[in-house]
């Protein structure tokens, strides 16, 4: 059963939302896509974790997709947290019997870390998959002071996946931004520090995942953040040979399996 619907954040941007249960699901994942792309991308990944049991919340980032609101723009280090918890508050709202779990990948990854931090003990666990959770090389080159409003080029593409299929579908998506805010990198390089600052806070399970060789985001900003976190029920796996977006990977059943056996061991 699939159900499409328009959401509202807390300042009024409605975001585009699918809601994909099995029959009888044994628990809730709500999963946060990461920059310039759509949860359209997460399709497989859906229908994998319904063929499990896993009733699955997704949706546009705000700017993102079909959802609303400038594109590819943040105001704060806040927002990209609080659209989150709106999805994260109705899956609770509307599965009171059932755990509620977070997956976020790249942006998507940090924004659920900063969930877990600034919200900890809301949800049953959470999965951090390639996040952004410190400033790369191409944040640190943008200088302060400029138009948050002014966009660059989305350069993304060529090194997404290992799968030359998968960059090509991602190219040639219409769906996928093809340029981002100064904005949002303010807001990301704003969330980065705070989210050291605050690392001791995050304190609910958490799977950690990333690929060794990610020309994206580099995996020390995962094996960093783990080693920060106040978690006790804390995992972390560096898949040697994969690149940024473990989900799409030719592997990606075996990474999807490494998901579903701690998802199930925690319901």
């Amino acid at each position: 059963m699939t159900k499409e619907f328009y959401k509202k954040t807390f300042d009024g941007i409605e975001l585009y939302a699918k809601i994909d249960s099995p029959e009888k699901p044994k628990a809730v994942i709500v999963l946060v896509h990461g920059l310039c792309e759509h949860q359209g991308r997460y399709d497989y990944v859906t229908q994998y974790f319904n063929s499990k049991g896993f009733k699955i919340y997704r949706f546009d980032h705000r700017g993102h997709g079909l959802s609303k609101g400038p594109r590819t723009f943040y105001p704060n280090k806040d927002a990209i947290i609080e659209d989150v918890k709106v999805f994260v508050d109705l899956a609770i709202e509307e599965n009171p019997d059932l755990p509620v779990f977070l997956l976020g990948h790249s942006m998507g990854g940090y924004a659920v870390d900063c969930f877990g931090t600034k919200y900890p003990g809301v949800v049953k666990g959470i999965i951090s998959c390639s996040a952004w959770s410190n400033d790369t090389d191409n944040d640190i080159a943008i200088p302060e002071g400029l138009d948050p409003t002014t966009y660059l080029e989305n350069t993304l593409g060529a090194t997404v996946c290992s799968d030359p299929n998968v960059v090509e579908a991602y190219l040639n998506d219409p769906l996928v931004e093809k340029r981002v805010s100064i904005g949002l990198f303010y807001a990301g390089k704003e969330g980065h520090k705070w989210l050291a600052a605050n690392a001791r806070n995050f304190t609910d399970p958490v799977l950690v995942l990333h690929g060794l060789n990610d020309e994206l985001i580099p995996e020390k900003f995962s094996r960093q953040f783990f080693e920060r976190i106040g978690s006790t029920d804390k995992s972390l796996i560096i898949y040697s040979g994969l690149a940024h977006e473990l989900l799409n990977e030719p592997c990606k059943d075996m990474i999807l399996g490494h998901i579903d056996e701690w998802l199930t061991e925690r319901i």
